[in-house]
């Protein structure tokens, strides 16, 4: 069989593991945007940008109507603990 028929099964495999409650999971706690920038001191215009994002998109997040996942959850852990290191990251680029 194929290397990608191979991860296929596996990752099927996990899938049903993880459906029946069995092997490892991992959850993240939800982030609150509105806190990790109120936390670090931005307004909604500062956030926006280093998020890589419109300042639109980034308010629907703070109202509720868009929900935060994958690398951007990621990115704002990382905001709330060290928010002048993705600032100087940045400003670098």
């Amino acid at each position: 069989m194929s290397t990608f028929g191979d991860d296929l099964i596996r990752s099927l495999n996990e899938a049903l593991a993880h459906a029946k409650g069995e092997g490892p999971a991992i959850v993240h706690t939800p982030v609150a945007p509105r806190e990790v920038r109120e936390q670090a001191r931005l307004t909604q215009a500062q956030m926006a940008p280093l998020m890589g994002m419109s300042l639109s998109g980034y308010r629907k997040w703070e109202q509720g109507t868009r929900q935060v996942s994958g690398p951007a959850a990621m990115l704002l852990r990382v905001i709330q603990k060290e928010p002048e290191a993705v600032k100087r990251a940045l400003s670098s680029s």
